[in-house]
């Protein structure tokens, strides 16, 4: 994704296995569940996450992923606000742990590698699975904060980079600039660079045997393919093939590749090689998340087309959202939603077949007017996470596994109810306004009442009837 002093970034795999020998590309994710969610639980330190996974655990996560967890650069004197402004009393930056400074388990704003595995352990204890996002495209803004053990692992400074890594990418559609050059003042690394690759794996694979069981790679599209054009200083571009388990570095591969999952911030624009890299990994599906997000703010689910997927790899590769923490903090793409849009456009997201959603959990206290809320890294997230109808969409989903989706839209577009086979439907309103319903069904006559509010609904002669809240959810359960 593109930056703008606020960083995003990708995802990471871990391991531990000295086999020298090169492993079958596998498609892990299709021996993998369907129905699974995550959440993101951003800027919540790994104690906090840790305080909390019974509460992750029975509102229906599977995975609960983590903001980075390398070494990163200390800012504004190691303040720890989410995002200080001149004259506040704390100062600290979300995206400082964004910028790599060593490839070892633990930072400042988060915990140390302790903090980590104790995580790690709660998670295994209550069922969940963690992800932790990575990012090996880019060291910190100021690289000359990479510690010693960085610089020393790739023989000297100077070959930590690629050749074009200090020149700013102004074409992100030319695929060279896009994997070699620097974005928004961020060094790019030589992620071909076997030295680099050896070490970097030794991180990864570290996580994994403190607990991890996934990564997102943050900037995925800045990381070459195969295919693409190779930096002067790389002799091929291979660093997928290690960090994904097909090959090993020195003996050294990713462990547990067939446990993990992983995937990439890839996010869409023109000349993105989309199918490319979902064939080696599952990546996000942001044109769907805009797409979603416009029908929520106009108050009208066929203002878009909601049922095609805007991607061209097949639905069970793609991470979905309503918004991610780059749509959030990044010019406040979709911060002015109010929770309970956000709160509608999930349980339509997670009713769906297909796709595996991602909650981002907002900053405590945030409001439309106070984006940051309580402003302070390390803490828990908003209650939005374990909403009710949050809890109800991640149990219906996980219910109507292999069932069907069939989504009947209202002719204005003020409701779409999402029903799984015969044995259950979502229904949201994505109208401001209190509405009266008339739509065709594929559940059983009979009378039903809704999880969430205690709602009454009938379907007489394959039509179901109802009234709706404002942009209010109701799922409901054929007897």
């Amino acid at each position: 994704m593109k930056f703008t002093p606020v960083i995003l970034f990708a995802a990471s795999l871990c391991a531990l296995s000295f086999n020298s020998c090169k492993s079958e590309k596998k498609n892990v994710e299709a021996t993998q569940p369907r129905d699974e969610v995550i959440l993101h639980a951003w800027t919540w330190s790994f104690d906090t996450i840790a305080a909390n996974m019974h509460l992750i655990a029975d509102a229906g996560y599977d995975y609960v992923q983590t903001s980075p967890a390398q070494a990163c650069y200390i800012g504004d004197n190691g303040g720890m606000a989410l995002f200080s402004q001149e004259g506040d009393s704390v100062m600290g930056k979300w995206y400082f742990y964004y910028q790599p400074t060593d490839w070892t388990v633990g930072n400042y704003m988060l915990g140390d590698r302790d903090a980590f595995k104790a995580m790690c352990d709660s998670a295994r204890a209550y069922g969940v699975k963690v992800i932790v996002d990575v990012l090996p495209n880019h060291t910190a803004v100021d690289h000359t904060a990479v510690l010693p053990g960085l610089d020393n692992a790739v023989g000297g400074h100077e070959n930590l980079f690629h050749a074009n890594g200090f020149t700013d990418i102004t074409d992100y559609n030319d695929r060279l600039q896009c994997t070699t050059g620097m974005m928004g003042g961020l060094p790019d690394v030589n992620t071909e660079n076997p030295d680099f690759q050896y070490y970097y794996m030794q991180y990864v694979n570290d996580l994994i045997g403190l607990g991890a069981r996934g990564f997102r790679y943050d900037t995925a599209k800045h990381i070459g393919l195969p295919s693409d054009p190779t930096d002067p200083k790389a002799e091929q571009n291979d660093f997928w093939d290690v960090a994904l388990g097909h090959k090993d570095i020195r003996g050294t591969m990713l462990s547990m590749p067939d446990s993990l999952f992983i995937y990439g911030e890839v996010l869409q624009d023109r000349n993105v090689k989309e199918d490319e890299y979902a064939e080696l990994m599952s990546v996000t599906a942001s044109n769907y998340g805009h797409e979603l997000r416009k029908a929520l703010t106009e108050n009208n689910a066929v203002a878009v087309n909601l049922e095609d997927w805007h991607h061209s790899a097949d639905p069970s590769r793609l991470v979905t959202w309503v918004e991610s923490h780059d749509t959030y903090c990044n010019q406040h793409e979709s911060a002015d939603m109010s929770d309970e849009l956000v709160r509608a456009g999930w349980v339509f997201l997670a009713a769906r077949d297909g796709g595996r959603p991602l909650f981002f959990s907002r900053p405590a206290g945030s409001t439309r007017e106070n984006y940051w809320g309580n402003n302070r890294i390390g803490a828990r997230g908003n209650d939005e996470f374990f909403h009710p109808a949050v809890v109800a969409a991640n149990k219906f989903r996980h219910d109507m596994t292999g069932q069907p989706e069939k989504m009947i839209f209202a002719k204005d577009g003020s409701v779409v109810e999402v029903a799984r086979g015969d044995k259950g439907a979502a229904i949201v309103s994505f109208s401001p306004e209190t509405i009266s319903i008339s739509l065709d069904t594929p559940l059983p006559d009979g009378e039903y009442t809704d999880v969430i509010y205690n709602n009454v609904f009938t379907v007489a002669d394959g039509i179901l009837t109802g009234e709706l809240a404002p942009h209010t959810s109701y799922i409901i359960y054929s007897k």
